[in-house]
């Protein structure tokens, strides 16, 4: 794999972890459950961690970073915020949105590891794979606990 090809893979995984980045800051600022507020903003800081590590990377294989999330990323916020104005911010729509960026998150991951990436690249992202999978999980079960309430 060519350094532009692993730039290319860092760049979009840099999107997903700006776009888990937003998402969990915008969570933590609709909740007062003091239990999701410090998870959601522990998360948000996770992912602002991992995408400075993602861009290193790409700095240091020659390459421009991204800054931003992606599209998607924004319009399924701004879907999420129309959401939120008429049904009301409730704990559960929160999570259940809060996992399905998350799923989304272990999906790009996932196939950034079917790719021939260096060895040091890899293992990078196998961290990180490893960390989503985490948050996917705890968000998992934070909406179970909600749903039994």
């Amino acid at each position: 794999m060519t350094n532009e090809e692993t730039i290319s893979v860092l760049n979009d995984l840099i999107e997903v972890s700006k776009d888990g980045e937003r998402e969990f800051h915008d969570c933590a600022e609709e909740v007062t459950d003091p239990e999701l507020l410090n998870f959601f903003t522990k998360t948000s800081q996770r992912c602002a961690e991992g995408a400075a590590m993602l861009q290193e990377q790409v700095r240091r294989l020659g390459g421009e970073p991204e800054t931003e999330g992606s599209f998607s990323g924004a319009a399924h916020r701004m879907w999420v915020n129309l959401k939120t104005a008429v049904t009301g911010a409730d704990k559960t729509s929160i999570l259940k949105e809060c996992e399905r960026g998350e799923q989304h998150a272990v999906e790009a991951y996932e196939k950034a590891l079917q790719e021939d990436l260096p060895s040091d690249v890899r293992e990078m992202v196998e961290m990180q794979h490893n960390g989503v999978i985490a948050n996917m999980e705890r968000v998992h079960t934070l909406l179970q606990g909600q749903m039994q309430q």
